[in-house]
């Protein structure tokens, strides 16, 4: 039996509500600390981090309010799908997290949940919040490009 190459990443879910809400400033990889039931769903892809945030409680940092749904052969041992889950990091990076969110008031957000290796995975990042006109200036600047891409590609049909 083989085991995976270290490169091997399966992804399982992605938080692509976060890109369009906040500035990402910094990203870290993490471990998750999972129950038997909620590897398995999340091997399934039964993952939403839409509304997750990182909170830092002490000396360790938690992925809170991200739905694992409930593994459908569990038995009456199933996990709770919305429990609090600790994040595997470094005591320098927790610590690093958390004096960013303190002194600028930024948040942390998971990005996007992946297996690595057979091992579950959370990129998180620092990120602050985007105004009003950030979110309609990033629309209009997606527009833009969108438009110079067709443009470009017209000209190479054409000539």
């Amino acid at each position: 039996m083989s085991r995976s190459s270290e490169g091997d990443v399966k992804q399982i879910a992605a938080n692509r509500k976060a890109l369009h809400d906040y500035i990402i400033e910094a990203t870290y990889e993490a471990g998750i600390a999972l129950t038997g039931t909620e590897i398995k769903s999340v091997r399934l892809g039964r993952v939403n981090l839409r509304d997750g945030y990182v909170q830092v409680k002490g000396a360790e940092a938690w992925l809170m309010n991200v739905h694992i749904s409930p593994y459908e052969f569990g038995n009456r041992e199933n996990h709770e799908p919305k429990r609090d889950r600790r994040l595997l990091l470094h005591h320098q990076e927790i610590r690093k997290l958390q004096s960013k969110v303190a002194e600028r008031g930024w948040t942390i957000v998971p990005l996007r949940m992946y297996l690595k290796a057979g091992r579950a995975k959370v990129e998180i990042a620092l990120a602050r919040g985007k105004r009003l006109y950030d979110k309609r200036d990033s629309v209009a600047e997606r527009d833009m490009d969108r438009e110079l891409q067709r443009a470009i590609k017209d000209w190479h049909q054409d000539g």
